[in-house]
């Protein structure tokens, strides 16, 4: 049902962002007793809280419109969010955009005995994610394919 809502929303509400605004991801997930409905939005050179607000104000009403409502009787909560600097990565787009950033992965299962790995994203053909992995002090290239990735985003390097 998670991912129902999420492509639903996504394909009702992209013809609507206006432009310079980009859907960035739908995240539908329970926080405490609440579930919420993430609308992560950005533009280049980045989003400002005043937007986000203007976003929301423009996504509510037509939220409520849509038929039919794919949300449980219990409602949601409506939240309108910048990506951030550690922002998802959840489509192949997502990962072609994340070349030369650090990267964290979680996999669904071990790779070489690994479960999740960090490190600068080198490559991304649609298929296979490639890392260059700090290894203790040295730097070793880690080929995931994509099918394997159950959480990603990127890191802030410090």
């Amino acid at each position: 049902m998670m991912s129902d809502i999420t492509e639903v929303v996504e394909d009702y509400l992209r013809p609507y962002l206006p432009e310079p605004f980009v859907l960035h991801a739908i995240e539908w997930e329970k926080f405490g007793g609440d579930m919420v409905l993430r609308i992560l939005v950005d533009r280049l050179g980045g989003i400002t809280i005043d937007e986000t607000g203007e976003l929301s104000e423009l996504i509510s009403p037509l939220l409520d419109r849509l038929s039919p409502d794919p949300f449980p009787k219990e409602g949601y909560l409506l939240e309108v969010a910048s990506p951030g600097a550690e922002r998802p990565l959840k489509k192949p787009e997502h990962f072609k955009e994340a070349i030369g950033e650090f990267v964290f992965v979680k996999l669904y299962q071990k790779l070489d005995g690994i479960k999740e790995f960090s490190g600068d994203a080198v490559d991304f053909d649609g298929h296979v994610l490639t890392l260059d992995v700090l290894d203790k002090t040295r730097h070793k290239t880690v080929v995931i394919p994509f099918e394997l990735i159950s959480k990603a985003q990127t890191m802030v390097k410090f």
